[in-house]
């Protein structure tokens, strides 16, 4: 699948071998060449990517109490992980808001990449949703609750500024964003393309 990383992600390297499969997690290793000349063995773990939605009803943002039997009870943006069956990263983040909201959005953008640790194979991406409406109803996994809320602009920015839940991830994006009408202006993110 080709996707969209940061211009400075760390990438597993093409010559690395699998030596382990987990239901979540692989591990890769490959020889490296030191500065001194010699080699020695490094290695990287993979995993799916994660996808997350800010989606926007008309003037709320869209977000879930989502509660699993290991994590308890968190607020968070809609969210979960790229499957094999998805085509594209954007794919993967419609399935999940429709899975876990039951709304649809038109209008999607990619603002914001990022690779939590350098030696995971691993990117968090953030699309923004505009021009929502509730469609279905939810359809969630055995292992998970979830209640579906809108709150205001300044709700959410002080549930992200405070480190609530998982809204924490998103706390770069909405460092300099203090109003509905600038998170709706967020630009595309510029990364590098690449094909994993």
């Amino acid at each position: 699948m080709k996707k969209t990383a940061p211009k400075d992600a760390v990438l597993i390297p093409k010559q690395a071998k699998q030596v382990f499969a987990g239901q979540i997690f692989d591990v890769y290793q490959w020889p490296q060449k030191m500065f001194d000349g010699s080699s020695a063995t490094f290695e990287m773990l993979k995993r799916p990517d994660t996808v997350i939605a800010i989606c926007i009803v008309e003037d709320r943002i869209l977000v879930i109490d989502y509660e699993q039997p290991n994590v308890g009870e968190r607020v968070a943006f809609p969210a979960g992980r790229v499957d094999e069956s998805d085509s594209s990263t954007l794919e993967a983040t419609k399935r999940e808001v429709k899975e876990e909201t039951g709304y649809q959005f038109s209008d999607w953008r990619l603002v914001y990449v990022y690779q939590p640790h350098v030696k995971l194979e691993w990117f968090v991406y953030f699309y923004l949703a505009l021009d929502g409406q509730k469609k279905t109803e939810p359809k969630l996994d055995s292992g998970e609750k979830i209640t579906v809320r809108l709150v205001s602009f300044d709700e959410l920015k002080s549930l992200v500024q405070s480190g609530a839940g998982f809204l924490k991830s998103s706390k770069e994006i909405f460092e300099n964003v203090n109003s509905l009408g600038e998170l709706k202006n967020l630009p595309e993110f510029d990364g590098q393309e690449v094909d994993r």
